[in-house]
């Protein structure tokens, strides 16, 4: 059998380019004890991919140059050294962007077909609907009647978000690119209003929209969103750090919030969050959002791409903000 893949040749500066990967095709491992070899059906495409680009500290440590670049997969088992995992399961994990993958079963995850298409476990049943779910209920902690503001709010983490927040009796306001998205969270997903950053004034908008102020914000941009909204926010406001994908190809510095004296002046909070600490109670979450999502009040939307030769023009998508919901890749010859 043989297996593509993507290889992280060079550390991107700025957007990262088809000239930063090398793309392979080698042969497919034998199996040793307690590995499964998966045939990778969809790949997961998200910002946090940028910073695993970079070399340098971080939450996790940086692909290395030469190694299949990191990403999270859904597939089927083919083959099973272990006896927990079977022929024909279909299982989660960080496989990685490849065909196929002979992997040991620590980190790999069964899920189930029945209850979900395959695709959905890597949005709002994985890592971004983990994201939403832990980011927001444990450190925002929106309470019912308070107001909750999220950027990036027509991607991924940021519909999940909304939804979630409207969920526990939150007013929700999203910020996203473009007339079609916003209109998107207001009709399908009952946000109760939508900012469009590229012909609107946040600030204004903000005030018209927030009158009382904000009490949540759960950021996935950074830049001079975040500035805008630490304008607005209440007494006692709690700002989530999830991501900054407005930073993530920057050239020149990272650019850091120039009106962060309102976390003082408000006795505000401004706290990170990584997914990855929250894997223990992983389980409790996938059954709660079933569960809404079995009751018409979650709506979970996929942008599938097919083909995977497509992979590099496929994860620009998500800093030019082509995307509405999670962006995935489907594995095709």
């Amino acid at each position: 059998m043989k297996n593509k893949q993507f290889l992280l040749k060079s550390r991107p500066v700025g957007k990262p380019t088809r000239d930063n990967w090398d793309y392979v095709v080698n042969d497919v491992a034998e199996l040793s004890d307690n590995q499964l070899l998966i045939r990778i059906d969809y790949i997961s495409l998200d910002p946090a991919m940028r910073g695993w680009m970079n070399e340098g500290k971080s939450y996790i440590e940086p692909v290395q140059l030469g190694a299949v670049m990191r990403a999270g997969t859904v597939g089927q088992v083919l083959k099973s050294t272990d006896k927990n995992f079977a022929e024909g399961d279909y299982v989660y994990g960080h496989c990685g962007v490849q065909q196929y993958a002979v992997v040991s079963t620590q980190g790999m995850h069964k899920i189930d077909p029945a209850l979900a298409p395959i695709e959905r476990y890597l949005g709002v049943l994985g890592m971004p609907g983990m994201t939403a779910y832990f980011g927001l209920l444990e450190t925002g902690l929106p309470k019912a009647g308070e107001t909750v503001v999220v950027s990036g709010a027509a991607g991924a983490v940021g519909t999940v978000v909304g939804q979630i927040a409207k969920i526990k009796g939150c007013k929700v306001i999203g910020i996203a690119g473009g007339a079609d998205k916003c209109a998107y969270l207001v009709n399908e997903l009952g946000f109760d209003g939508a900012i469009d950053y590229k012909s609107e004034n946040i600030k204004k908008s903000l005030k018209e929209l927030c009158p009382k102020g904000v009490d949540v914000y759960f950021d996935n941009v950074g830049g001079d969103i975040l500035d805008d909204v630490l304008t607005q926010i209440r007494m006692k406001a709690r700002i989530v750090i999830c991501g900054a994908i407005s930073q993530y190809n920057n050239t020149t510095a990272v650019k850091g919030p120039a009106n962060y004296l309102s976390l003082l002046v408000n006795r505000a909070k401004m706290e990170g969050i990584v997914v990855f600490d929250n894997a223990a109670n992983y389980g409790k979450a996938v059954a709660e959002m079933a569960g809404w999502i079995a009751q018409g009040k979650l709506k979970a939307k996929e942008h599938i791409v097919t083909g995977f030769d497509n992979f590099p023009e496929a994860l620009l998508m998500l800093f030019d903000g082509e995307n509405t919901g999670k962006l995935v890749l489907k594995v095709e010859a």
